[in-house]
């Protein structure tokens, strides 16, 4: 599987999932976005960026529970819940926001 953004076709797994995380950018991260129906703000930048800064220190994506605590350690309370995070991602914080991301799919997630 692929997703063309621009004049670039990169490749996919069939899940969506970005084969070479390298080519992750905004705008691959926004067509990622448009074909999983979400409307990209500030907040989803911010779960979208905190994600990718957790994959490079620890080479993992984050299953919702470290997520979760994760993000109410670094963004506060009202950020770090599950009510929050699937109100900016429904099919799941961790699957959706780190496909967004441009991450692998997270362990423990099916």
């Amino acid at each position: 599987m692929a997703i063309t953004v621009g004049d670039k076709t990169l490749e996919t797994d069939e899940e969506g999932y970005l084969v070479n995380l390298g080519d992750w950018t905004e705008d691959v991260a926004n067509e990622i976005a448009k074909v999983e129906n979400v409307e990209m703000g500030p907040n989803h930048w911010e779960v979208v960026n905190f994600l990718r800064e957790y994959y490079n220190e620890y080479q993992i994506a984050p299953a919702v529970r470290v997520l979760t605590k994760a993000i109410g350690k670094k963004l506060g309370a009202d950020k770090g819940n599950s009510k929050y995070l699937y109100e900016l991602f429904p099919y799941g914080p961790a699957k959706q926001a780190c496909k967004i991301a441009g991450l692998p799919k997270p362990t423990g997630c099916v």
